[in-house]
């Protein structure tokens, strides 16, 4: 994990020579062909966050994945032995989905002994293996040992559940994860376990809402009206800058001040913000998490005005560590080159009182406020990305995750069409 310090007339992407500085297409944004080449070479082929292990709390405790973008479904189930396997959600006898409820394309959750097909009664154990089959003497030279279920790569790390479908991938999670995950391993993360979690469709490219919240260029703009008019003026005036950035192999970061819980002056929040003393930085009474000092990984700057760092591991997956101990993980699941379902999940340390939850209740509500100005202008980025009246756009210092993702998801493509023997694709202004 590096730290770049700014220069006094300097530029962050100075650092990271391999991403340019000239104009990026957001060609990758807004064609049916591209995503359906990025399902196989992206979706399919990388480490996806799934879950955390706090959904499965006890033996045969599991839950459903839909994974659209990579044309199929997963269960993850806690075994007998304490661990944690995935399996494609497909019975082995006709094909039909093992693991649903009411709705076949819904998510479920819950607790069993073993997993029995509604179709014919066909039963799984937890670690996969076929244990009954219907009228079993009528099926001709059969094995049950070659009928377990498909099991697909996982593995735990930081408590954060993984799985990666491409059979011959023999790299782990946390080498995946590279330099930016190792950095902040060791943060109690399994303390935060009170959960607030927002979902809804939107109708953008998968990239483009992660664009949204990789840079903080537009929070004085976009924003401005959440502060009281004396702090908007002030963010207005001055912009945004960050404390540092980094890139590291298809992942990135970015370190914001706003560490001001409280603030300086309780002038500068709402009343309810006042009463609550809470916002959209967290709660201010931060609750014991027994880390005496941070990985190394977080606030990589060492600034006193640290708030919150900003991690995106590719494809899909951010995480982001707030200065007063919670923290927010997004994922972006691409159901068309159009349209995803992004998630937005809020880990606190479960309250002791009910002021405590009320604090918590308002972080809650304040990042969904928040969300919904970002997810604006989404479907309006889309709509115009599409006419294709302008190709290619400018990004600033401040935008270089963005560069960065975008050169990340096209070199993956092409890696993969190089592989397949087919001609790599080719979007203009690569960098």
């Amino acid at each position: 994990m590096a730290h770049f310090p700014k220069p006094a007339e300097g530029s962050w992407t100075e650092h990271f020579p391999q991403l340019g500085t000239a104009p990026v297409s957001y060609s990758d944004s807004n064609s049916a062909d591209h995503y359906e080449l990025e399902r196989d070479a992206i979706f399919r082929r990388t480490w996806l966050n799934v879950g955390r292990v706090e959904q499965l709390p006890r033996t045969g405790s599991y839950f459903t994945r839909e994974l659209d973008a990579a044309r199929t479904s997963v269960v993850v189930v806690r075994t007998a032995d304490g661990g944690v396997k995935a399996f494609h959600n497909i019975c082995r006898h006709r094909g039909n989905k093992l693991v649903w409820n009411d709705f076949p394309r819904e998510e479920t959750a819950g607790t069993c002994r073993q997993f029995t097909c509604k179709y014919h009664g066909w039963r799984y154990g937890l670690e996969g293996d076929l244990n009954f089959v219907q009228q079993e003497s009528e099926f001709f030279n059969f094995d049950r040992a070659d009928y377990g279920l498909a099991e697909v790569q996982c593995e735990v790390w930081e408590g954060f559940v993984f799985v990666n479908l491409d059979p011959d991938n023999t790299e782990s999670a946390s080498d995946y994860l590279g330099d930016l995950g190792a950095g902040i391993v060791g943060y109690p993360f399994e303390r935060m376990t009170q959960v607030h979690k927002f979902r809804a469709e939107v109708g953008s490219n998968w990239k483009l809402f992660i664009d949204a919240f990789a840079e903080f260029y537009h929070a004085p703009v976009l924003h401005a009206k959440q502060a009281v008019a004396e702090e908007s003026r002030k963010l207005s005036g001055y912009g945004f800058e960050g404390l540092s950035y980094d890139v590291s192999g298809d992942h990135g970061m970015v370190s914001s001040w706003g560490g001001m819980s409280p603030p300086k002056d309780l002038n500068m929040v709402k009343p309810i913000e006042r009463i609550l003393r809470s916002g959209l930085f967290g709660p201010w009474d931060r609750p014991d998490i027994g880390l005496d000092e941070l990985p190394p990984g977080l606030n990589p700057a060492r600034s006193p005005s640290w708030g919150i760092d900003t991690f995106v591991f590719f494809p899909n997956f951010m995480l982001l560590v707030w200065a007063p101990n919670w923290y927010i993980t997004y994922h972006y699941w691409p159901t068309s080159y159009r349209s995803h379902i992004f998630e937005g999940t809020l880990y606190f340390v479960p309250p002791t009182t009910a002021r405590e939850r009320l604090a918590q209740e308002l972080a809650a509500v304040t990042f969904k406020e928040y969300a919904l100005q970002d997810g604006n202008t989404l479907e309006a980025t889309q709509s115009m990305l599409e006419t294709g009246a302008v190709t290619e756009f400018p990004l600033c210092d401040q935008e270089i995750l963005l560069r960065h993702l975008h050169q990340t998801a096209r070199g993956r493509v092409s890696a993969h069409q190089e592989r397949l023997g087919a001609t790599p694709v080719r979007i203009s202004a690569a960098s």
